[in-house]
């Protein structure tokens, strides 16, 4: 099979890590007979420094006419001082936006390799843990209105930012969460805060009601500053918790890091379409950018997952997710992951160990 893919290399570490991932694709065609073929676009602030704005039109066409689209990273403080309606993670909304993306797929579990590196104590994460967090990625107070305007008490002048869910955006989540649950261990924790917030009052009635038609998954909800509390107190309660743009976001990082490298955990943003935008949770590291030792672990896993979810193919997927498994099992590490004394990889090493794994 022959398939297209966008590329965004992005900013800081992202050319390095992506590179190591198309290697990897490229292995994965090989030896299942695929052709992956790559068109490279600028997003974020490559973009600002080429076309003046964070993402183009050319951009979004090219995404728009691919099957799927790999993304490393974009930002810096290079743009810090660039108009907010122009910053470089402005390329990141527009994408999701003009691409119907509104589910991001972030999963974090714990490899056994990397058990030390977990900052939980032992007897607390038993086992392991493997949760997916599903956030819900176009609406919420991300995209509503943003505006300041005086104080009504004198108090001077106030930000102000529109937090907003409609019952249809609140259903497909919790449909694509509840499906997901189905083929893992059958139980969905829905985030919210609806002791304060009427936009979580709407969440929680809508998801409650999307649950009877999966009568097979157990519901239950949970306040968000409690979910954050249980993430560290005991992380193998969870299998998929769903929640809002906002709580999502925190909650997902908060997963990553108690995997112990926010560099081995990929993500997809996918929408109604096999298409999808595959992704590192991280961001673009500009203190190691060019240094050769960033984790392209999360980036390749990202291809897993366009396999998987974008492609339908399975044993695909799951070859480079057992290649990552072998690779931190017979020791080798990146610098993020390595303990004193440890032989430490450069990026393009750790990736062709991987690929030899394959």
């Amino acid at each position: 099979m022959q398939y297209r893919i966008a590329v965004i290399k992005g900013d800081g570490i992202g050319p390095e890590i992506v590179t190591e991932a198309m290697l990897t694709l490229e292995k994965v065609g090989e030896k299942f007979g695929h052709t992956f073929d790559f068109q490279e676009v600028l997003a974020g602030g490559c973009s600002i420094d080429a076309n003046g704005i964070p993402l183009t039109q050319e951009t979004i066409d090219i995404c728009k006419a691919a099957d799927s689209v790999l993304l490393g990273a974009v930002g810096g403080p290079k743009w810090d001082g660039v108009p907010s309606d122009k910053r470089p993670e402005k390329a990141l909304l527009g994408l999701r936006e003009s691409l119907g993306l509104f589910a991001n797929i972030r999963p974090a579990m714990m490899y056994r390799a990397l058990a030390d590196a977990c900052p939980i104590k032992p007897e607390i994460i038993g086992e392991g843990f493997d949760i997916v967090v599903c956030r819900e990625l176009t609406g919420d107070v991300y995209f509503g209105n943003h505006y300041r305007k005086e104080s009504d008490c004198g108090w001077g002048e106030m930000g102000c930012d529109d937090m907003n869910y409609s019952v249809y955006e609140v259903e497909r989540i919790a449909r694509r969460a509840f499906e997901m649950a189905r083929v893992r261990s059958k139980k969905v924790t829905s985030v919210d805060k609806s002791n304060v917030l009427e936009t979580s009052r709407v969440w929680r009635e809508t998801v409650t009601r999307v649950a009877e038609e999966y009568p097979d998954v157990t519901l239950n909800h949970m306040y968000v500053d409690n979910a954050a509390m249980q993430l560290v107190r005991n992380p193998g309660q969870f299998d998929v918790i769903v929640t809002g743009n906002l709580f999502g976001d925190i909650l997902s990082d908060e997963a990553s890091m108690i995997t112990g490298s926010i560099g081995m955990l990929p993500s997809a943003s996918i929408g109604e379409t096999g298409r999808g935008m595959y992704e590192p949770i991280h961001g673009s590291a500009p203190d190691i950018a060019g240094k050769g030792i960033a984790n392209p672990i999360a980036t390749i896993l990202s291809c897993a997952m366009m396999l998987r979810y974008s492609f339908g193919l399975t044993a695909e997927a799951a070859a480079i997710e057992a290649a990552v498994e072998k690779t931190l099992n017979d020791g080798c590490r990146t610098a993020d992951i390595a303990h004193t004394g440890e032989t430490v990889l450069t990026t393009s090493e750790m990736g062709a160990n991987i690929r030899n794994n394959l």
